[in-house]
């Protein structure tokens, strides 16, 4: 039996992505890259812009035509907020939602007879039938869009599927939380994922502990509102960071994305004293405009957002030291976004100087209130500022590799090779690109910037 996987949109799909992969290879399937002709094709799909949704579906269409007896089991974001579209696609045996995501192998392997009829794992015959609106919402939803009215029962709730990747020497992603509660004006997150949830800190330190046993030395922390972690359990997000930082075999740590409110000055002591977390922070801003967090329901200021920023330099940062990596997330065309509002979020970056803008124009999502809201904005005006904000990132980004020119820092080398040559990330995430040296590979190498 052959199985190929595709996954798109973020580094949390991704985890789980090859989380899945682990079970079938372990239930004894054959994997090949998804071009090729196989009998089980599992798509991982994304539904961050309405360009994802519709890229998501064809993707599907493309592997029915690539092997039209195939069976094609979908998954993921887009999966959940329209499983009857995908179910409706020719070739689509099963579609699970956000909280089916730990009935995926065990089904799937029922339906193609790896299970023999009555051998399935119990769960499957009970949670494998929840069906619900399309799509499916955890908490219900009627309070913030009347589009998305799903609800499931209240003991599946708080189900959270664990995840990992693995295959890459060097670096893999743990996901530690999942599901968000803020509700933010243009997203769709907490209707696809469902509410914040989180697996326990023993199951995150398991997790850590195995990946550690593969070799791998760089563990990125990923979830949907990462910081919030502890909804399910009564844990907190640094007594998470700490379990963690005990793990043997691993040497460097990242957070993937941690809202601005949530990085409290408690953490931020903690990582500088003396700890394996790097000096690298992905921190969602979305807008430098006041009027527009407000309007779009975001729990801080610019004000608030750039104390944040001075606080973890003011700790992290000093003579000798490498400068604090900064990527932030901004969004560009917001509703009721005029030039002058552009204009303070232009600003607003420059005078903040992160190492890197995530640029990415708002997408009008049908059922949010964002959507219906007015001043929306042409596309063209939208792939301007888009334009606007990358030459910013393009400028910054230099200006931050030549702040850490001649700090002494560790790489951690990457199995690829080009033209030759390897290239791996500093602690404070700055490429580094040297000569091929297979000796390297895995390893934290010293080097002067």
């Amino acid at each position: 039996m052959v199985i190929a996987f595709l996954t798109l949109g973020c580094k949390l799909n991704y985890a789980e992505t090859s989380t899945y992969e682990r079970e079938f290879k372990a239930a004894g399937l054959k994997v090949v890259p998804w071009q090729e002709k196989a009998d089980i094709y599992l798509v991982n799909t994304c539904t961050v812009t309405g360009t994802s949704d519709a890229k998501s579906r064809n993707i599907v269409r493309k592997m029915h035509r690539i092997n039209p007896d195939a069976r094609i089991i979908v998954t993921g974001c887009s999966a959940e907020l329209h499983r009857a579209e995908f179910e409706a696609i020719e070739g689509v045996t099963r579609v699970f939602g956000a909280h089916e995501k730990s009935l995926v192998v065990p089904e799937t392997l029922a339906l193609t007879g790896f299970f023999s009829e009555g051998s399935a794992p119990e769960n499957c015959a009970t949670l494998g039938n929840i069906r619900g609106g399309d799509p499916l919402l955890a908490m219900g939803g009627a309070e913030h869009s009347e589009a998305f009215s799903g609800t499931l029962p209240p003991e599946k709730r708080n189900s959270v599927f664990g995840a990992y990747s693995t295959g890459e020497r060097t670096r893999s992603f743990l996901k530690v939380q999942d599901g968000c509660n803020n509700f933010c004006k243009y997203c769709t997150v907490p209707y696809a994922r469902g509410e914040s949830r989180n697996i326990p800190i023993c199951e995150c330190v398991r997790n850590a502990e195995a990946i550690a046993a593969e070799g791998v030395k760089e563990i990125v922390l990923t979830g949907v509102n990462t910081g919030d972690f502890g909804h399910t359990t009564g844990e907190s997000f640094l007594d998470l960071l700490k379990a963690l930082d005990k793990v043997e075999g691993i040497e460097r740590y990242r957070i993937s994305s941690i809202e601005p409110n949530l990085i409290t000055e408690e953490i931020v002591d903690w990582i500088a004293s003396g700890t394996k977390f790097q000096p690298h922070f992905h921190i969602p801003l979305q807008t430098g405009s006041d009027t527009l967090l407000k309007a779009m329901g975001r729990k801080y200021d610019t004000a608030f957002f750039a104390d944040r920023i001075a606080y973890i330099r003011s700790r992290m940062e000093g003579p000798g030291k490498p400068k604090v990596f900064f990527g932030i997330d901004t969004m560009v065309g917001l509703p009721g976004e005029t030039e002058e509002l552009f204009k303070e979020t232009y600003d607003f970056i420059a005078r903040l100087r992160p190492a890197f803008i995530h640029v990415f124009p708002y997408s009008r999502r049908p059922g949010t209130p964002a959507a219906k809201m007015p001043g929306q904005l042409s596309e063209a005006v939208k792939h301007e500022r888009v334009l606007a904000l990358e030459e910013l990132c393009s400028r910054l980004h230099d200006e931050f590799v030549e702040e850490n020119r001649g700090i002494r820092e560790r790489v951690l080398f990457e199995s690829k090779e080009k033209d030759g040559n390897m290239s791996g990330y500093t602690g404070n995430y700055i490429r580094i690109v040297r000569p091929y040296d297979a000796s390297l590979v895995g390893r934290l190498t010293d080097i002067i910037i």
